[in-house]
């Protein structure tokens, strides 16, 4: 290690504040490769135990496909909820907004006299800004009063699920168009895959790919990404340091309404109707599992998109493997439960190990 000498006059000690930034920086830089790394060769070695405990059948192509599509949804609700986990908070109305979003847009789509594209994406950006809304409403009381946000996104999901049974009257809404299906189980490039004799990419999957890489870019590649991590890490030295704390956390919680939104428009054209009983099991809870197993601090100040893919893509292989073995619902749940723990427990260690160093 290099001696550390007293630096002279203002421009030295702005130098060595630049090279201690940039060598933070840099090593923040690598130890989150380095839990990129560690993920991807744990997901190999659960791979390839959980093929010989199935017989081969897990690695086939066609339940590679089938574990993608099921993740996708939580995926998608997850990467929402990183960046409000990242930040210290929860959202704990997601599941509630899938399905108030998802009654909304069915309803908006058979009022509009629009057809083909025009009908999917202005149903979309309907959905979406009624997600957004929903987020906004959120932040409010978080920023402006600094109540809890586990209260104020509860007392939203319980909104959320009541609007929506009151707008559909508890019944679900068929969508009238068939433009919808393609998004909803369609495949990408399915006659390529058909002539390769290999099973298509559900057009879902390329969804939830896409919005993992734009989520990914925006927390780790721009200014406002840097502010999520700054607020999480300690939001009074943020606000000091004059970031603009109250727009920051209010804009998490759009996103994480955004994101409702869109897999509320994923889920209704799947099903072809929007439903108030759509998302409001296990979705909430997979998504939270996906963040934290991904390896989210639910303290705040780090996490990652990257890893939040991972965490859902393990839970997905491991449901997906107990349902090839035989393994009844109620028992998964506690596997489910178990794997949280233990994320939250090596979480908790790691951190005890980081400030004893």
């Amino acid at each position: 290690m290099a001696a550390f000498r007293q630096p002279q006059g203002d421009t030295e000690v702005k130098t060595v504040l630049t090279e201690a930034a940039e060598q933070a920086r840099v090593r923040q830089t690598r130890m989150y490769w380095l839990r990129i790394a560690l993920a991807i060769a744990a997901l190999l070695v659960i791979v390839i135990l959980v093929n010989w405990a199935a017989g081969g059948s897990f690695l086939e192509p066609s339940n590679l496909i089938r574990v993608l599509r099921q993740i996708t949804y939580q995926a998608i609700l997850a990467f929402g909820q990183t960046f409000v986990i990242i930040t210290a908070g929860i959202d704990l109305s997601v599941g509630s907004l899938v399905s108030l979003t998802g009654v909304a847009m069915a309803l908006f789509a058979n009022a509009v006299p629009f057809h083909g594209f025009a009908l999917i994406l202005a149903t979309l950006l309907f959905g979406v800004a009624v997600g957004a809304a929903c987020g906004f409403i959120n932040a409010i009381p978080v920023v402006r009063l600094n109540l809890p946000p586990f209260i104020t996104t509860l007392a939203m999901m319980l909104m959320a699920v009541g609007l929506s049974y009151k707008l559909c009257h508890g019944r679900p809404v068929a969508l009238q168009s068939t433009d919808f299906s393609h998004i909803g189980y369609g495949l990408f490039l399915g006659g390529l895959f058909d002539r390769l004799h290999l099973p298509g990419i559900p057009v879902v999957v390329i969804w939830m790919i896409v919005i993992a890489i734009v989520a990914s870019v925006l927390l780790m590649r721009t200014r406002f990404g840097r502010y999520v991590f700054a607020l999480g890490g300690n939001e009074e030295a943020a606000r000091l340091a004059g970031i603009p704390v109250a727009r920051v956390k209010t804009l998490v919680y759009v996103i994480s309404g955004t994101c409702a939104a869109i897999a509320g428009f994923l889920l209704m054209a799947n099903f072809s109707s929007g439903s108030p009983n759509t998302a409001t099991g296990d979705e909430l809870l997979e998504s939270i599992a996906a963040v934290v197993v991904g390896g989210t601090s639910l303290m705040g100040g780090r996490g990652s998109i990257v890893g939040t893919f991972f965490g859902a893509l393990l839970i997905g292989v491991l449901y997906n493997v107990m349902n090839l073995l035989g393994i009844e619902s109620y028992t998964q749940k506690i596997v489910l439960g178990a794997v949280i723990l233990l994320a939250v427990v090596l979480d908790e260690l790691r951190k005890r190990y980081l400030a004893r160093t």
